[in-house]
């Protein structure tokens, strides 16, 4: 286990400007930081599998996670020392030998179904991290759990939220020294955001920095509170304020200092949350704290007053690019409002922004400061009316992670073009809900019309692709069309490769300077999470957590007509000529045998709004869905109303995943929800074309 540890606290100290030639070196063979090194640029200087022998890539070895359901599989494995840690779905872990995937060992946090309620975008992890002999993964429920590498015995667990309020964790936690920095989600439901650092010995608190402020009443907790608060305004405290940050982190050991990317406003109406407007600091924003204090040193606002979901807790990534003739040491990222970020990583200073995708809600950034010149009509809260944003609360690029290339410049990502209906409820019969969601949005108004032709035009809107962009430039250099808008992370090699996952269950492999397609492999599921590269004894593997889900296959299975929903939640390793068995599961559709639809209209509207309030996000907009979680339309559940009880009132499947809505519905109301999927299932009978 020395050996393992001094290869882990190594990458810690890997360089972010480095070309990343070398190729020996246990740091290079690795895969030992969720981002490969400290910068997450997600470039490996492997070349053994390169543009001319990656077509002869094949199977290797594969291995289950033992899973509730199949849901979505978002993780990036760690491999250190010949082995790698991986999580799946409600935060479960395997350790596997990385040669061969015999299974190592399993640990189960053993999260209550209940807590699938909280989670607003499906009960995912994005993987452990690993140092001084232990791996650490955060719970779905809240938890910072250690647990021994070699065993996967618990060491010390902590519980880092408040578990009565609506907090998750399903980001991965990042080493820097002795410590171990973890986050949170949970805006939509009406928390207030911060991240932690914990001992990595011990598991004891070293400090706590929090990404808005609190009831000023109280005190504020530093002086970055207490600036951050000048830009609220309204009792923004009681909604919790937002500014989660679930996923994003980057370290420069240079400079010492980590990067914090920050999320969206809760409630997400702006008219609600600060009446009187501001910047609402630090909501999508990037902040850099020192590592060993959390102390503020900077931070650097994308969307000022963020009232559509735009949050800055995607992917960031480090390096030094030459810049009008000179090097500078930026950070990069393409968050979910369309522009592509470069700045300088000392300071802040915004270098230059372009849009990636369509954007409508700003004109533009301004050449000096970076600030977005925003479209009146975009701030739909204070105007009342409906707004059509482009992107979307999905984002032009969501959590999947990004690669950069050194060799060619390039920074490769997923990205989509999605259309979306902001309409606010009025901030004086905003109503806030300690167990739902707290957007502030109308979500009656804002679900696609359930006219077949009408979603098909608005399908055809919605469009996916693999980009590579050029940060000096700030222009797309070449991108792949996707037949899907929601799609895997990035890798890129030294071989001069880069592998994607898509929605349509295939991992693919590109020519990094063209964008040609030079392979590809069906593997059953659509793929979100981010493929990795490591070697042992001299061989190459190519490995992906595969399991399609999270926010966009639960929610609008509509769009997502050609994703792949899962039949398996697994790992799978590749290598040159492999030619393991991978046997798949056969795909099953439940039958569909609704009974008649004969409650009144009245009823049936009132269920939809019932549907569309507390039970849309996991079952789909409209009861159409894409994933793992059950086709309410196929289910026989909707036969019987005391089943239906059963499930919606009683919580009969609650370890699974089911909440228990005893105490939001009434007998009544739940049969009015009962009467809507009843009759969507009628709608699906009557068209079989529908997705």
């Amino acid at each position: 286990m020395r050996r393992l540890a001094a290869i882990v606290l190594a990458g810690a100290l890997v360089g972010v400007g480095g070309s990343g030639a070398q190729t020996m070196g246990g740091r290079d063979q690795d895969w030992p930081l969720h981002g490969r090194d400290a910068g997450e640029q997600r470039f490996s200087p492997l070349q053994q599998v390169d543009a001319k022998t990656v077509s002869r890539l094949g199977v290797a070895w594969y291995a289950d996670f033992d899973a509730r359901s199949l849901r979505g599989v978002e993780g990036t494995p760690i491999v250190v020392d010949g082995v790698m840690y991986a999580t799946g779905p409600w935060s479960k872990v395997i350790a596997v030998d990385a040669a061969s995937g015999r299974r190592l060992w399993d640990y189960d946090p053993q999260v209550p179904g209940a807590y699938a309620r909280k989670a607003c975008c499906d009960v995912v992890n994005r993987g452990p991290a690993v140092a001084d002999g232990k791996v650490f993964v955060g719970a779905l429920d809240g938890r910072l759990i250690a647990l021994d590498a070699r065993t996967g015995k618990p060491v010390w667990s902590v519980v880092t939220v408040d578990q009565d309020k609506s907090y998750t964790i399903t980001g991965a936690p990042r080493v820097v020294g002795k410590l171990v920095i973890i986050g949170n989600g949970g805006s939509e439901y009406g928390v207030r955001g911060y991240v932690s650092a914990y001992d990595v010995a011990t598991g004891k608190l070293a400090w706590r920095f929090y990404t808005v402020p609190g009831d000023p009443k109280t005190g504020f907790e530093s002086k970055a509170m207490a600036m951050a608060a000048r830009t609220w305004s309204g009792d923004w405290w009681t909604y919790g304020g937002g500014g989660t940050a679930w996923d994003s982190f980057a370290y420069d050991p240079d400079l010492d200092l980590l990067y914090i990317g920050v999320g969206n406003g809760g409630p997400w109406n702006a008219g609600v949350r600060s009446p009187q407007g501001g910047d609402n600091l630090f909501l999508s924003s990037i902040v850099a704290v020192r590592p060993k204090t959390g102390e503020y040193v900077w931070h650097f606002q994308e969307t000022p007053g963020d009232q559509w979901d735009y949050t800055a807790t995607q992917h960031m990534i480090l390096a030094d690019l030459t810049v009008d003739g000179k090097v500078r040491k930026v950070l990069m990222q393409a968050p979910k409002n369309g522009f592509f970020y470069v700045l300088d990583r000392k300071t802040g200073e915004f270098i230059s922004g372009k849009p990636y995708v369509r954007v409508t809600w700003a004109k533009g950034l301004d050449p000096r400061t970076g600030r977005p010149d925003i479209v009146p009509e975009a701030r739909y809260s204070l105007t009342g009316k409906p707004f059509l944003g482009m992107p979307s609360p999905a984002g032009g690029h969501s959590w999947q992670p990004m690669s950069y290339s050194p060799q060619t410049g390039l920074v490769y990502f997923p990205a989509q073009e999605m259309a979306y209906g902001y309409t606010a409820l009025p901030a004086a019969g905003f109503q806030y809900r300690p167990r739902g969601w707290n957007t502030g949005e109308d979500l009656t108004k804002i679900m696609m019309p359930e006219d077949p032709k009408v979603r098909a035009q608005i399908r055809g809107m919605m469009k996916g692709k693999l980009v590579a962009w050029n940060p000096v430039a700030q222009k797309e250099a070449w991108s792949v069309p996707m037949a899907t808008p929601w799609n895997g992370g990035a890798l890129s090699t030294a071989g001069g490769v880069v592998f994607e996952g898509n929605g349509e269950g295939y991992l693919v492999a590109y020519r990094a300077d063209t964008g040609e397609q030079l392979w590809s492999k069906f593997l059953g599921s659509g793929i979100v999470a981010p493929p990795i590269t490591y070697s042992i004894g001299g061989v190459q593997y190519v490995a992906v957590a595969v399991g399609w889900g999270g926010i966009l296959p639960l929610n609008m299975g509509e769009v997502l007509k050609k994703g792949v929903p899962p039949r398996v939640n697994r790992i799978v390793a590749f290598r040159l000529d492999g030619d393991a068995a991978m046997p798949l599961p056969a795909a099953y559709t439940p039958p569909l045998d609704p009974p008649p639809s004969t409650a009144p209209a009245a009823m049936i509207d009132q269920g939809r709004a019932y549907f569309h309030a507390s039970c849309w996000m996991c079952h789909g907009e409209s009861a159409v869905n894409n994933s793992g979680v059950p086709n309410l339309r196929r289910s026989p559940v909707i036969a019987s109303a005391a089943a239906f009880r059963s499930f919606v009132l009683e919580g009969a499947a609650e370890p699974g995943g089911m909440p228990n809505f005893g105490k939001d519905y009434t007998q009544e109301q739940a049969e009015a929800i009962r009467a809507y999927l009843i009759k969507r299932a009628n709608d699906l009978k009557a068209d079989p074309n529908q997705p």
